[in-house]
């Protein structure tokens, strides 16, 4: 099967060929960020338009080192000091900026299915950094290649993903991931968090953290996305971390070795205690390192084919 992509906008529909493929690669674009000097020239001549419309630190930085360790061009783009604060449209930015003949455009949206309508609309590579609810592929690719750093498998993994179900979009493009790679996704939350269709995706679901976790190789905690919220879901932020909070107690009901992740940003003390966040267990450091690598390999892939002859 051909492994090649022209846009990545989601997890849902690819398949594990693809996503194997970008976990090797960022293996071998990880080694570079252990140089000492950390840039190779192989997307030089390449433009990527970093366009985040809503606000973020690790993606837009990620993207931005990732792009300029491939020696890539890179053109950051923000809502707050374009024509966008001015009433201009989605489709009319990128058609101006399309006429300046970037390759790739990292989009980053408020609204759900704004890099698919772009990629419609554009002759550049769209890569999906975020969008409403929707998904967030980039994130739960390096949250699968850490898991397989660490476990060395994804395949019958046990993996807890506990927290704001129902609006995260990291949760969403990992259950499609994780899924597709074979492992045993379980999910976890208050009943006002957790969609109705979940269990149509193969994944168990449970109102309670502690039969969640219990037995599992990886727990993910979610931040509570009260941006999202038309109102409040929850009775306040300490009956949350009593009740789904992760602490050293909880953990124990984990297999022994364990790994604890968050995609960031973290509430400390609402999700997540700050021994857990800090401790031997976690990897979220390690999330971030890899995402680098993770984003190198999906900016490789969606724009190598264009240097093929130059």
């Amino acid at each position: 099967m051909s492994t090649r992509m022209n846009h990545l906008l989601g997890l849902e529909g690819v398949s594990r060929e693809q996503i194997q493929t970008i976990l090797d690669l960022g293996r071998e674009f990880k080694a570079v960020g252990q140089r000492r000097i950390k840039k190779v020239p192989t997307l030089r001549g390449i433009t990527v338009v970093l366009m985040f419309i809503e606000p973020s630190t690790r993606t837009r930085m990620s993207f931005e080192v990732a792009a300029k360790r491939l020696s890539a061009e890179t053109l950051a783009f923000t809502a707050s000091t374009s024509a966008l604060s001015k009433g201009e449209t989605l489709l009319d930015t990128a058609q101006n900026i399309m006429a300046m003949k970037p390759d790739v455009i990292v989009l980053r949206h408020a609204f759900s299915g704004s890099p698919h309508f772009l990629a419609k609309n554009v002759d550049a590579a769209v890569v999906n950094a975020g969008d409403g609810q929707h998904e967030h592929p980039t994130q739960a690719l390096l949250d699968m290649f850490t898991m397989q750093d660490k476990k060395g498998r994804l395949d019958g993994l046990e993996v807890a993903i506990v927290g704001d179900i129902r609006h995260s979009r990291v949760a969403l493009s990992n259950l499609w991931g994780l899924t597709t790679m074979g492992a045993k996704v379980r999910v976890a939350g208050p009943r006002t968090m957790l969609p109705v269709h979940l269990d149509r995706l193969g994944v168990k679901v449970f109102d309670r953290i502690e039969p969640a976790i219990e037995g599992a190789d990886v727990v993910m905690m979610l931040r509570i996305q009260k941006e999202r919220m038309g109102k409040d879901l929850f009775p306040s932020d300490r009956e949350y971390a009593r009740i789904f909070g992760l602490d050293s107690s909880k953990l124990r009901l984990a297999k022994p070795d364990a790994i604890v992740m968050h995609p960031g940003p973290m509430n400390r003390g609402v999700e997540i205690t700050p021994e857990v966040a800090d401790g031997s267990r976690s990897v979220i450091l390690e999330q971030v390192e890899n995402g680098v690598a993770v984003r190198m390999a999906v900016l490789y892939l969606l724009s190598a084919h264009l240097l093929e002859g130059a």
